[in-house]
């Protein structure tokens, strides 16, 4: 079936529909991934938008229960070149049109994808529909630029119920006395929960709106602060819970949880153009120099101007636009960087940052036990 991608700028790629028909409205993002659909498709860090992978084949090993980073299909629209038809892999349990459709996500297929991700990258991230109902097509640019963004989606994607994972570790000693992390999900990736289970921590895992007293109840050896969707000012719980927690224990965030830190320390956020979404994104460790490839998915950035006025400093930056792309406290054992570390998808150079995590709850505890 043809289907249409309107842009609010006025521009519309004409395509064909896979996945459910229908009509879907959000923001228009692009990934430059060549691997790592399934993830992409179902990180909570997605909700709300429409992605557009920059790859021109998608969809060529299938989708497998295993892959999955959340329980079910996050974005809002499929944006793809050539979506395989045949996919070819040992793992694979279905087509990706199938996995669209059985989740209610309508995809384009058939468009040019290098036009529509420069067209983001001249205009910033754009609002758009993607469409089967092709009688209005005229109106719908008008519609869109007076179409708001759903504000705050962290509340749709966080866990509602506590739950409590145990370290996936066999070695004796780590079982006998393992770290224990409260988890603020503000849209987690199941991979990050399973890199910091195999790094030997019991996790209790909450709803983002859970208070600093409740969290400190539970008696943690630290915090992690996840990742997740959307404009982090609006997530006023968060802030504030982080706040109180500032000087109780280690405090460890990453994407949204280090902007959310961030803004509880005193410091300011701001939109990027069209962000940075990807397993490719080159960050530089300011105190060692060294140079890692990180997998990335969000649409806001500290901005460093305003941590002069806070107890953070800057030690990591993105070597493609200089942006901030990890802080830590002068004083207190908490850091934060803007990326993801577990490589789902994308590589596993920054999975020591859950080593350097461990190494904190570890000072406190042996500074308790004194």
């Amino acid at each position: 079936m043809q289907a249409a991608l309107v842009l609010e700028t006025g521009r519309i790629f004409m395509g064909e529909s896979f996945g459910m028909n229908g009509e879907a409205w959000g923001e228009v993002v692009f990934n430059t991934g060549m691997t790592g659909y399934q993830e992409v498709l179902t990180d909570p860090s997605y909700a709300g938008q429409m992605v557009c992978m920059t790859y021109p084949l998608i969809g060529n090993y299938g989708i497998n229960a295993s892959d999955y980073q959340s329980r079910k299909i996050q974005v809002q629209g499929f944006i793809v070149k050539e979506a395989a038809s045949d996919p070819n892999h040992w793992q694979a349990e279905e087509k990706l049109s199938q996995a669209l459709e059985q989740a209610g996500i309508v995809g384009i297929k058939g468009i040019d994808t290098r036009a529509l991700t420069r067209l983001i990258r001249e205009y910033g991230v754009l609002r758009g529909v993607i469409t089967t109902e092709l009688d209005h097509l005229d109106e719908l640019p008008s519609r869109l630029r007076e179409w708001e963004v759903p504000p705050e989606v962290v509340a749709e994607v966080s866990t509602k119920e506590v739950y409590t994972l145990s370290s996936a570790k066999d070695n004796e000693e780590d079982l006998q006395n393992p770290f224990h992390v409260v988890v603020m999900d503000f849209g987690i990736k199941e991979n990050i929960l399973r890199a910091m289970q195999e790094k030997g921590f019991d996790l209790t895992v909450v709803p983002y709106s859970t208070s600093a007293e409740e969290i400190l109840d539970y008696r943690p050896d630290g915090v992690f602060l996840s990742n997740g969707p959307g404009d982090p000012k609006v997530v006023s719980q968060g802030i504030e819970t982080i706040a109180k927690l500032v000087g109780q224990l280690p405090i460890f965030g990453i994407c949204l949880g280090h902007q959310l830190l961030t803004l509880a320390l005193g410091g300011d956020t701001y939109k990027l153009k069209y962000g940075h979404r990807g397993g490719n994104q080159p960050v530089q460790d300011l105190q060692t120099q060294k140079v890692t490839i990180t997998s990335q998915n969000h649409g806001y950035a500290v901005a460093e101007q305003s941590l002069k006025e806070t107890p953070l400093k800057v030690t990591h930056r993105n070597l493609n636009d200089q942006t901030v792309e990890g802080v830590e406290h002068n004083s207190l054992p908490i850091f934060s960087v803007q990326y993801h570390p577990e490589a789902g998808p994308g590589p596993s150079d920054s999975l020591y940052l859950f080593d350097q995590f461990a190494e904190l709850m570890e000072e406190r505890r042996t500074h308790h036990a004194s």
